[in-house]
């Protein structure tokens, strides 16, 4: 959690703004994460705000539409705000979280090929699920991506649709990652499940390499049929997202636990009804549980009537 800069809010609605999400290289996200507390100290949640040069109100329609939405593996949303005196906002429940791109630098580099392959299934599987409801996630990219121990998360719902109208260029624009951003959606085409299995690649490669457009020689030997496919130009030769789950899903033998296993206080206590827990390096542990700690020891500013007993 980095502290708030001198530009960010230090409240969104009722919420006091503990810290950022995001550190100072997070860049291309189509919103601005923030970690806060209810003014009585007893709720931590997770607040979003559009980032500058994103539209406002077509932020607001998407993260209303996300806040209608129960798709296992999407940041939930629980509450939306905002209005005539203050920026469009939503907010939901806060656990640790770390977006990808700041888990490859707490890691030291791209990520082991077991936690590449995990986190591709999981993603894989969140989107076979929304694709199958008709949602397009529209907004996939490594900083959309946030790391947790109950597994990974998709946050930054609808930044396409966000960013321009259909019909409309949308690349070079504000909060989207031109190497996660389909080829037809950068154009102005609607986005579509296939742009999603797009960015799914993007991503993987991201994971696996360290940049979203890696030669294909640079992949783990598992990725590069499947990223290959997903990076394809036209959207009807890419794959859907259920068959990505089928090539990418970890054996029973690898998704066991090894005895070398000890528990954490990051580890769920119950297996959880939404996104599965993925293998996370040592280091990323480590990130995730400072950043808990750091949440846990943030002081509240004292209200002034209390000072006077």
């Amino acid at each position: 959690m980095d502290a708030p800069r001198l530009d960010d809010p230090r409240r969104t609605g009722p919420h006091i703004v503990l810290g950022r999400l995001d550190d100072e290289y997070e860049h291309n996200t189509a919103e601005r994460r923030f970690i806060v507390r209810g003014a009585d100290g007893d709720h931590t949640l997770l607040v979003r705000l559009p980032r500058p040069g994103v539209d406002p109100t077509r932020w607001a329609i998407e993260a209303e539409g996300a806040r209608r939405l129960s798709v296992p593996g999407f940041l939930p949303v629980g509450e939306v705000g905002g209005g005539a005196a203050e920026p469009p906002w939503c907010a939901g429940p806060y656990v640790p979280a770390l977006p990808l791109p700041a888990a490859l630098r707490a890691h030291g580099g791209p990520l082991p090929d077991p936690v590449v392959r995990a986190l591709g299934a999981a993603l894989a599987r969140t989107l076979a699920t929304a694709h199958a409801q008709g949602v397009p996630h529209a907004g996939l990219s490594p900083a959309a991506v946030l790391l947790t121990a109950d597994g990974p998360r998709l946050s930054c719902f609808g930044a396409v649709r966000a960013a321009a109208p259909d019909g409309v260029q949308r690349s070079g624009l504000p909060g989207l990652d031109s190497g996660a951003l389909a080829p037809e959606q950068a154009a102005g085409g609607r986005p579509l499940p296939p742009g999603d299995v797009y960015a799914l690649g993007a991503v993987l490669a991201y994971a696996a390499t360290g940049h979203t457009v890696p030669e294909r020689d640079e992949l783990p030997s598992f990725l590069r049929e499947p990223v290959t496919a997903c990076l394809a130009r036209d959207p009807e030769r890419r794959p859907q997202a259920y068959e990505l789950l089928a090539l990418l899903e970890p054996t029973a033998h690898e998704a066991a636990p090894t005895a070398a296993h000890e528990a954490t206080v990051l580890d769920p206590a119950t297996p959880s009804p939404g996104p599965r827990p993925i293998p996370l390096p040592a280091s990323v542990v480590v990130a995730l549980a400072h950043q808990s700690a750091q949440v846990l020891a943030a002081e509240l500013p004292v209200p002034a009537s209390r000072t006077r007993h």
